[in-house]
Parts: structure tokens; C-alpha cells; sequence
């Protein structure tokens, strides 16, 4: 439960942070009421709602690399290299969070932009050689520690497996299309995109300011950069979501009556879908089949024989959870150098090797019946729930 509650409130800092940042950033550049507009059309997009409730670090990563943006434009535009040492810092704590990403990402963006604005002499002032130093101390807080312990495998996972492999390999081939991220664009700002584009592609892009550049710059890098990755994910184009909502935000705040119609709508229907759809959505989670499993956990071995490994009942339950397979399967399945077998880091028991005793088992319904013929045991029915039956040895029912 402690866990659960320090995630949730890192989810919900880290997504209150990047409002608030937005809203101070536009109060600073434009007008507060830019900045009020652009902060709810932030909190109100689907896709940023989504990622805030979601058990993942993309939240974490949005905050470090809007702010480190954030802090570079208003280094550049006001001259104070205050800022660029907290871009740094941003960036080396957004590396912490989840890769080289955190700066590589950022730094495209910004390398385009003053290139944009023909002063790529900037980047001596920008990355000097005191600012490097100080974001090699911070990330080595956490790097040093892994190599020294791990060695090249470390390495080798980081970036040979989560950096390399992802940008060359589809992990999940079916979502390798052209067209994913423009559904994804479609789907995760609706519907506040529709009139700002319509707007923008009618009257062109002749007279943007150097904000707007630097905005448009910021979204279509992000979206550029994940689709020449070949694996997508939908979260994957998340820091694209404050540049647009900045965008839109200043379309709508000469919009005010509409604004306000659309943002009552889509609270309404965020709220309906939090208490409505999101109880029926956790009754397939790892949640409820915790809560089920934790009075029966005494003394018992755990496994889970199901098609996708559900790193949510180990979550919510605090216990060692093992992946049921047979022998020849863990073997093929088991990390091996740069390969997608990598992510399978969960710990395997063959049928083989289940103990004598009490063992609780999470199955998928169209896998009951290979639990009973490999095991070749007696199993008692715990509880049925829609996407999953948990079971326990027949002796300890």
C-alpha cells in the first residue's frame, strides 16, 4: 500500500508540475491569460490525463525535458545563463529518469531551432565545458554505482537493448506503421486540435513569432524523431503534448466562450470516464487478483501462467510472482545479449520445478487446462474474474 501511494503521488507532482510549468512559462513570455488557457487544455488532453494515471515514468520524463526546454528559450531570449545551467540539470535528471533520451531529444530540438534562427554559434555558450561537468556529476550519482556493480551488461541493456534495439527493432511489429502516431496525435488531443489546425493550415505559418517557431519546432521534432523509431508506443510522443497545448492555448484565448464550452465538456466526460470506466477497466488488473491472493500467500509459491506476464499483481502485491512455463520455453524466453528477450526479467519456474506445497496459480481461461495436464496436479478454483481464474493446489483450499 505504501507503494502504491508514493506512486501515485509521484504521478500526480510530476503532472501537476508540468501545468503549473506551463502556466508560469506563458505568464513569463505571453500573457497569464495564455498561460491559464494553454495550462487547462494541458491537464484536459486526453493523452497527458492518460500518462498521469498510468503506473509508468513518462510523466516524470515529460516534466524534464519541458523544463529543461523551457529553461534553454528563456536563457536564449533573456540572456541569463542561469537558465542554461538549470536546462542542464533537467536533462541530467530526466536521464536518470528513463535514458540518453533526456538529453538527446532536447538537445535536437534546440540544435534545429538555432539553426532555424542561424545562431548555431550559440551552442559554445550553451555547452560549456562547466555545464557538461556539472550534468556528468549528477547522472554519475546513479550511473557509476549500476557500472560498478553490473559492469558491461549494464551498458549493454541501457543502451545496446532500451536505446539501440528500440530505435531499429519493433518490439511489438503490428504497431510498426506509418500511420500510428498520426492516430495517436488524432486520438490523444481530441478534441482540442481540430480548430487550431484548420486555423493554422488556412491562414499558414508566414508570420510566426520566434515562440511559435520555437514551439512548432519542439512538437514536430518530437513527433519526427519516434516515427523514424521502429518501435511506437503511444506515450512515446507525450513531449509533444505542452508545445501544442501552448500553440492552441493562445488560439483559444480569443476563443474564450468556446474555450470554456469545450473544456466543461471534455472535464465532464473525463470525470464520467474516471469513476465509470476505470472500476470496470480494474477488475481485469492486477489489483483486484492481489487482493484475492494476499489472505492465501502464507507459505505459497506464486505463479503466473498467462500469455502476458502481469507485472501488476507483483506490483500491487508486494510478492515474488514466477512465470509458469515448461522447461523448453524458459530457455528460449530467458535474456541473451541485444534481443528482446531482454525485457522478460521476471523469475521462471519450469512445471518441473513447482514445490510440493501450497501454490497459488494465476491463469488465463484458455490456459486452465494445460495447467492441469503439465502440472499434473489437483487445483481448486479460488475466484473467476473476466480475464483471468486464480487457482490454489486442491490440499490447501
Amino acid at each position: 500500500m505504501v507503494i502504491r501511494f508514493l506512486e501515485f503521488q509521484r504521478r500526480a507532482v510530476f503532472g501537476c508540475g508540468c501545468v503549473l510549468m506551463t502556466y508560469f512559462f506563458c505568464a513569463r513570455i505571453c500573457q497569464r491569460r495564455v498561460g491559464s488557457v494553454a495550462a487547462v487544455i494541458l491537464a484536459l488532453c486526453p493523452e497527458f490525463w492518460y500518462v498521469a494515471h498510468a503506473v509508468i515514468t513518462d510523466m516524470t520524463l515529460l516534466f524534464c525535458i519541458s523544463g529543461g526546454l523551457f529553461a534553454f528559450y528563456l536563457g536564449y531570449i533573456e540572456a541569463r545563463g542561469g537558465f542554461y545551467d538549470l536546462a542542464w540539470v533537467m536533462a541530467a535528471f530526466g536521464v536518470l529518469t528513463k535514458g540518453p533520451l533526456a538529453v538527446v531529444l532536447p538537445g535536437l530540438i534546440i540544435l534545429l531551432f538555432l539553426a532555424a534562427e542561424k545562431k548555431l554559434p550559440h551552442l559554445l555558450h550553451l555547452c560549456s565545458l562547466r555545464r557538461f561537468i556539472l550534468f556528468l556529476l549528477i547522472i554519475a550519482v546513479w550511473y557509476l554505482p549500476m557500472f560498478a556493480w553490473h559492469g558491461l551488461p549494464f551498458l549493454q541493456q541501457l543502451i545496446g537493448v532500451h536505446n539501440l534495439l528500440r530505435a531499429a527493432v519493433s518490439e511489438h511489429p503490428i504497431f510498426d506503421l506509418w500511420y500510428y502516431y498520426l492516430l495517436v496525435f488524432f486520438i490523444g488531443l481530441m478534441p482540442w486540435h481540430i480548430l487550431p489546425v484548420i486555423f493554422f493550415v488556412k491562414n499558414g505559418f508566414a508570420r510566426l513569432g520566434r515562440l511559435n517557431k520555437f514551439l512548432l519546432i519542439w512538437a514536430a521534432g518530437v513527433f519526427c524523431f519516434f516515427q523514424m523509431m521502429a518501435t511506437k508506443y503511444p506515450t512515446y510522443t507525450l513531449p509533444y503534448v505542452v508545445p501544442l497545448a501552448i500553440l492552441f492555448g493562445q488560439f483559444y484565448s480569443a476563443r474564450l466562450n468556446l474555450f470554456k464550452k469545450i473544456a466543461a465538456a471534455l472535464a465532464v466526460l473525463l470525470f464520467l470516464f474516471n469513476f465509470l470506466a476505470i472500476p470496470i477497466i480494474s477488475r481485469n488488473s492486477g489489483a483486484v487478483a492481489a487482493e484475492i491472493i494476499l489472505p492465501l500467500s502464507d507459505n505459497a509459491c506464486v505463479v503466473s501462467y498467462q500469455r502476458i506476464y502481469s507485472g501488476s499483481i507483483t506490483f500491487y502485491s508486494g510478492l515474488k510472482v514466477y512465470r509458469l512455463e515448461t522447461a523448453a520455453k524458459i530457455a528460449s524466453l530467458k535474456p541473451n545479449g541485444i534481443s528482446w528477450n531482454a525485457v522478460n526479467v521476471m523469475p521462471f519456474m519450469s512445471f518441473e520445478e513447482l514445490p510440493a506445497g501450497k501454490v497459488i496459480a494465476v491463469v488465463d481461461k484458455d490456459r486452465v487446462e494445460d495447467l492441469f495436464v503439465k502440472s499434473g496436479r489437483s487445483w481448486r478454483l479460488v475466484r473467476e474474474l473476466p480475464a483471468m481464474s486464480i487457482y490454489i493446489t486442491d490440499n490447501f483450499f
